[in-house]
């Protein structure tokens, strides 16, 4: 990929953060997000869901996997940030993703609020939204695009 293309990525995720008044750096598609990470040599896919969700619907190779809420009971992970620290550096490009984008949001913010300048959310997260019959996983995501993911 060329560098023109990371440029155009990362300029469409930043007027998609513009345009929904997002508090940190962009907002990715999946697809966009996995060019990024095969093709920009300082970005790195921190996912954020639960041990129990990584280890039940799946996981994306090669993702660092921090958790924002912890399972059972899903309290929130007062060791984040630190735990984020210690795999990436401060100006990495950091693309977050969860379930479906929500935890993905709230951890790219406090993230960019922690001084961590360059925090994207990847959209629709691993499964996205849920289908007609209450499913998801086809339905935008990760997983319905088709990018790599492995189940455990």
């Amino acid at each position: 990929m060329e560098k023109e293309n990371i440029t155009t990525i990362l300029e469409k995720a930043q007027e998609r953060a513009e345009d929904m008044d997002l508090p940190y750096k962009g907002a990715l598609l999946p697809d966009e997000a996995f060019a990024l990470l095969q093709h920009a040599p300082d970005a790195k896919l921190i996912d954020v869901r639960c041990k129990a969700e990584l280890d039940w619907v799946g996981r994306i190779p090669g993702a660092i996997e921090v958790e924002l809420k912890r399972y059972p009971g899903m309290q929130p992970n007062p060791d984040f940030i630190d735990q984020i620290a210690e795999k990436v550096d401060q100006d990495d490009l950091i693309m977050f993703l969860c379930r479906s984008g929500g935890r993905s949001d709230y951890a790219a913010m406090i993230a960019t609020q922690s001084d961590f300048p360059n925090c994207y959310n990847i959209l629709e997260g691993f499964e996205g939204d849920k289908d007609e019959t209450g499913h998801r996983g086809q339905k935008g995501g990760w997983k319905a695009a088709g990018l790599p993911w492995v189940q455990s």
